[in-house]
């Protein structure tokens, strides 16, 4: 029997894909979706974390884990049950799936897990270290397939999202475009669902500030807010591009 009061969950995957598959962010995303407690809501963001490259790690092409908050009143079991059998069903069968569920009402060492993810960018980690770490903050951690290498992003992917100053958020972000006249920041913000706009400088912009966008627009997770990252070129505030957003 589900709880009416809903819990807020923080939800991590990673290696689950291998060339010319379906990607791990939409195998995320589709996992959201399944376990909203309601088909009009909208799917939580995906946040995307690059963790080390390094001929010691496996990985399909980037090496990045893919994370989502949910505030459900399913259980934990409900939940770890849906994810399982979608990663089951979708994960490529080259693929090591690691799964991460955190449940953010715990009384868990959140820097401990923080310190992990930004370690794994920087450094090669091992399943022992995630399984044991994951041990000792109570966290739920378990292997699909394969190597189940997989395990080590997923905790990782938890740890950088809750940092709250990583990750691109999956997909491009959508708007009603005007041709060449730009749109202020109250009005993209209002369209879109992002908390703010924020400048390559560390400056978040104001509400009448104007912004002019092309080609693809994409957000990061900035200061724990989904943000539209963007910088200054001939006095014009524009959406970043791929060198700025590498940073994230």
């Amino acid at each position: 029997m589900q709880n009416s009061d809903k819990k807020p969950w923080l939800i991590c995957i990673d290696d689950t894909d291998d060339i010319g598959t379906k990607g791990t962010g939409e195998i995320a995303e589709e996992i959201a979706g399944l376990l909203s407690d309601d088909a009009q809501q909208a799917i939580p963001m995906v946040t995307r974390h690059q963790l080390f490259v390094h001929p010691d790690i496996p990985y399909t092409s980037h090496n990045s884990a893919m994370c989502f908050k949910l505030d459900s009143s399913k259980s934990f079991d409900e939940i770890k049950s849906i994810a399982v059998a979608h990663l089951l069903e979708q994960s490529a069968e080259a693929s090591d799936p690691g799964l991460a569920i955190l449940d953010l009402t715990a009384d868990y060492h959140q820097q401990a897990l923080i310190e992990f993810g930004r370690e794994a960018k920087s450094e090669v980690k091992t399943k022992q270290q995630a399984y044991l770490l994951a041990e000792q903050l109570g966290i739920s951690l378990t292997e699909h397939g394969g190597t189940g290498q997989g395990v080590i992003g997923a905790l990782a992917g938890l740890g950088l999202r809750l940092y709250g100053m990583d990750g691109r958020v999956k997909g491009q972000i959508q708007f009603e475009k005007s041709g060449v006249s730009p749109l202020n920041v109250e009005a993209f913000l209002r369209q879109t669902g992002l908390d703010c706009v924020v400048s390559t400088c560390g400056k978040q912009l104001g509400a009448d500030e104007s912004l002019f966008l092309t080609d693809k627009v994409k957000a990061i997770y900035w200061d724990h807010k989904f943000s539209l990252l963007v910088y200054s070129s001939e006095g014009r505030w524009c959406n970043a591009l791929k060198q700025h957003l590498k940073e994230y």
